[in-house]
């Protein structure tokens, strides 16, 4: 089942998420409904706390980038209760999009590679370094069970250019073609 992306503003996404146990309810309906609608928004990774659940949870798929970088085909996985032990490498840029912030799109520079323990949606536990566009979108997710979104890592210059239009996006006025809840939005208006 797809399920509405939050978006900007509402402090769902600000929250730092908790870890879970194996026996969250309903876990795999979860994580297969969050692959759903990270498909259904043409994402390439998403945080439970973009459909509203603070919880340390994100689910990424960036085989679309294997084209570019052939260590991404048959990328798919799960993190549940993520830790960064280290990230690492020369700082670069990539131009980063979120599905809470619709039509925003801004270079960010993040570190090469990341070391991450988490578990995948069988129990077992990883400790794995990633390198590129698939630690760069672990980085993404990662901070988003953090409660920090990518907005964050502007420039204060920057981040004042932006204001009208994340304002915009927190009030509903953006089209996209997924379901959004607008935190500014009244009941019954969408």
């Amino acid at each position: 089942m797809k399920l509405p992306i939050i978006a900007y503003g509402d402090s769902v996404l600000r929250k730092k998420g908790v870890d879970i146990t194996a026996d969250y309810p309903d876990l795999n309906v979860l994580i297969a409904n969050m692959f759903e609608t990270m498909y259904g928004a043409h994402g390439v990774g998403l945080a439970a706390p973009q459909i509203g659940l603070s919880i340390r949870l994100f689910v990424i798929d960036a085989t679309s980038f294997a084209e570019d970088e052939p260590a991404l085909t048959d990328f798919k996985k799960v993190f549940i209760n993520a830790e960064i032990l280290e990230e690492n490498g020369e700082k670069w840029p990539f131009n980063e999009g979120c599905l809470s912030i619709p039509d925003i799109r801004e270079d960010i520079e993040r570190k090469q590679n990341v070391t991450i323990s988490y578990f995948d949606e069988n129990w077992e536990e990883y400790e794995e370094t990633f390198s590129g566009l698939a630690a760069r979108i672990i980085q993404h997710e990662y901070d988003h069970i953090d409660g920090k979104l990518f907005v964050d890592k502007l420039s204060p210059l920057r981040k004042a250019m932006l204001k009208n239009r994340l304002t915009s996006i927190s009030k509903g006025m953006v089209k996209v073609d997924y379901k959004m809840k607008f935190p500014s939005v009244k009941k019954g208006r969408r």
